[in-house]
C-alpha cells in the first residue's frame, strides 16, 4: 500500500530480446495501464520502449541499461543504474596512476562496449598512454580465443574489458588458459566483468584483476550491509550485484514519488522521481 493505494508489481520476462520488451512493454501500457515501467536489463531493449514511453508519457525506470544516450531517447526516462563513461574513465585514471601506458580494448559489438572504448581510450589518451588495439566481440555467443591471441600477440601493459554481466565468468576462463595473466598482461575493466554473483565461478585468475564500478556486496555501510543480509535471504545466499542495486533503488524511486502523487501516473509522476536525494546501499544518491 502506498498513500492508502494498493500497488501491484506485474513482471514480465522479454528475455534480452528487444522487440519482445517493445511488445510487453505496449500491454502493459495499453491493456495494464501500469503507471510506470521499469527494469531493461541491455541497452536495445531500454532504446526500443523509449518511444512508448514518450507517446503514452509513461515513467520508464531504466535500472541496468548503461550506454550514456539512453536518458536522450525519451523525456520520460529516469535511469537509477549508471553508465558506462563513469566507470570506464574512472579505471583509465587508476591505469594512468599505476603505470599503465600501453593497452589493448577488448568490448562487446554493441552501444554499452562502443560506449566503454570510446571513454577509455580517450582519457587513456589525455593521459599520454597509447592504446594499441581496439577489439569487439560479437554480443551474442562471442569466441574469444582469436581476440586474446592478439592481445598476446600486442604485449600490452593491460587489457582493458567490457562484457555484458554473464560472460565475465567465461572470459577469464579463456584469459587464463591462454596464460595472459602468466604473460604479464594485467586485466582491468568495467564491474561487469566482476560481477558480484559470479566471483565464485571465476577462480584465482581473478584475484588481482582492477575493476571500477558505482557497487560492490562489500561497501561498508550500514545501510548496504543491511540490504546484502536481506537480499542474502531472500535468494538462497546469493550476493546482490549491480542490477540488483539499480533495481532496489529503482523501486525506492517509484515509490516514494507515488507517496507524492497519491498514485497519479503521468508527468506528475515522472516529476517527483526527479530530484531525490536518497542514501542508497551503494552511497549518497
Amino acid at each position: 500500500m502506498i498513500a492508502g493505494r494498493k500497488v501491484e508489481v506485474i513482471v514480465k520476462d522479454d528475455a534480452t530480446v528487444p522487440d519482445t520488451t517493445r511488445r510487453l512493454a505496449q500491454e502493459l501500457v495499453v491493456q495494464e495501464k501500469v503507471v510506470a515501467l521499469a527494469g531493461f536489463g541491455i541497452t536495445p531493449a531500454a532504446m526500443a520502449t523509449a518511444p512508448i514511453a514518450t507517446q503514452s508519457k509513461t515513467p520508464m525506470v531504466v535500472m541496468a541499461a548503461a550506454t550514456s544516450a539512453i536518458t536522450e531517447a525519451s523525456p520520460f526516462v529516469v535511469r537509477t543504474s549508471f553508465t558506462l563513461p563513469q566507470a570506464s574513465v574512472a579505471i583509465a585514471e587508476w591505469a594512468n596512476k599505476n603505470g599503465i601506458k600501453k593497452v589493448v580494448t577488448l568490448v562487446s559489438d554493441y552501444a554499452p562496449g562502443i560506449d566503454a572504448e570510446r571513454y577509455f581510450a580517450d582519457r587513456i589518451v589525455l593521459n599520454s598512454g597509447t592504446v594499441m588495439e581496439k577489439l569487439r566481440t560479437p554480443l551474442r555467443s562471442p569466441d574469444f580465443a582469436p581476440v586474446l591471441q592478439k592481445v598476446r600477440d600486442a604485449k600490452p601493459d593491460a587489457l582493458f574489458v567490457f562484457l555484458p554481466s554473464g560472460q565475465g565468468a567465461a572470459f577469464m576462463k579463456q584469459f587464463a588458459e591462454r596464460g595472459l595473466d602468466k604473460a604479464g598482461i594485467r586485466l582491468i575493466g568495467t564491474g561487469d566483468i566482476t560481477d558480484d554473483d559470479q566471483l565464485n565461478d571465476m577462480g584465482d585468475v581473478a584475484l588481482g584483476v582492477v575493476t571500477a564500478h558505482h557497487y560492490a556486496a562489500n561497501h561498508k555501510s550500514a545501510v548496504n550491509q543491511k540490504f546484502v543480509e536481506a537480499f542474502k535471504k531472500a535468494n538462497n545466499g546469493m550476493r546482490p550485484n549491480f542490477m540488483a542495486v539499480g533495481g532496489y533503488d529503482g523501486m525506492r524511486v517509484i515509490m516514494e514519488a507515488l507517496k507524492v502523487t497519491k498514485g497519479a501516473g503521468g508527468e506528475a509522476l515522472l516529476n517527483a522521481m526527479k530530484g531525490q536525494v536518497f542514501e542508497s546501499p551503494r552511497g549518497q544518491c
